[in-house]
């Protein structure tokens, strides 16, 4: 079934060269340039890796803090006890609870963005991968969601750190920032979330890791972007 595009988006798509490489900088700011609809975009960066995604030694999963920040709010949900759960409560978190949250959440509660988890609490976290997992909000100590220090955890995701993870293709994909940032900012949160990229190739993924680096905004056509 052929997805049908908008006037908007056919009229986007007119003005990018796709058998083109952009410079970041550049790619931005033709991003920038397109016609827009009338609600505030995210701009999204989408990445092929050279891995074979069937192999679980080669998946690529992690988190990054961008230095410009996302412009998204986080609604973050903690599972902790005693003093950690005092402290995640200050430090912004959302929602805090242990056995009871889990409870909540295997009820069908699902008003959060992530999750984040002592790790004396995947007693009860283990039991909902099923209803986390689907939704890529279950914690895991290489995106640095379980973890002792919680509050730190929280903290970093509210200022714009990211988690990622490939899919079936061994594409990632993440939201590096909105629209309206300037150029600079979002090609600074650009390169900083590929660089990090880069740094996580597996040992047993052969040949080039980065394959092809594309950014597009919410409702947008993507644009080849040349990474060096």
């Amino acid at each position: 079934m052929t997805r049908k595009h908008s006037k908007r988006f056919k009229k986007a798509e007119e003005q990018v060269d796709k058998l083109r490489s952009y410079q970041a900088l550049e790619g931005i700011r033709l991003l920038q340039s397109l016609p827009k609809p009338k609600f505030e975009e995210s701009v999204e960066i989408a990445v092929r890796l050279g891995i074979n995604p069937k192999k679980t030694d080669q998946l690529v999963r992690g988190s990054v803090s961008l230095p410009k920040g996302t412009g998204k709010s986080v609604r973050i949900a903690v599972f902790a006890e005693g003093d950690k759960a005092k402290e995640a409560e200050e430090a912004g978190a959302d929602i805090v609870g242990s056995k009871d949250l889990a409870e909540k959440i295997a009820g069908g509660y699902m008003d959060f963005d992530m999750t984040i988890a002592a790790p004396d609490m995947m007693k009860h976290v283990g039991k909902l991968g099923k209803v986390l997992g689907p939704q890529g909000k279950m914690p895991s100590p290489k995106a640095g969601t379980v973890t002792p220090n919680v509050a730190d955890a929280v903290r970093e995701f509210k200022a714009g750190k990211i988690e990622f993870r490939t899919d079936s293709g061994a594409n990632v994909h993440a939201a590096i920032g909105k629209r309206s940032f300037a150029a600079e900012d979002l090609s600074e949160n650009l390169v900083a979330f590929v660089e990090h990229l880069r740094n996580l190739k597996p040992a047993q993924a052969k040949g080039e890791f980065i394959r092809k680096v594309a950014i597009s905004t919410s409702m947008g056509p993507g644009i080849l972007v040349d990474m060096g």
